[in-house]
């Protein structure tokens, strides 16, 4: 989980930090623009992960129900 929102987070940072610097703003904007998007991107990379360990659970449970059901009517 560290590794997702340290990854996202730097995702977030160089994106946002490139973008900024790349529409010519001073170094301090540059520094806030790309600190909120080291928080976004922490953040939604965190999201991303819980909905995708969600659904690989989901998956998970219903072969196995599916496996059951199968070994049951055998």
């Amino acid at each position: 989980m560290k590794f997702i929102f340290f990854m996202g987070g730097f995702s977030g940072l160089m994106v946002t930090g490139t973008a900024s610097y790349l529409s010519d703003h001073q170094p301090d904007r540059i520094l806030v623009d790309a600190s909120v998007g080291c928080l976004a991107g922490a953040l939604l990379f965190r999201w991303f992960w819980t909905v995708l360990l969600g659904g690989i659970r989901e998956t998970i449970l219903q072969r196995h129900a599916a496996a059951t059901a199968t070994a049951k009517s055998k």
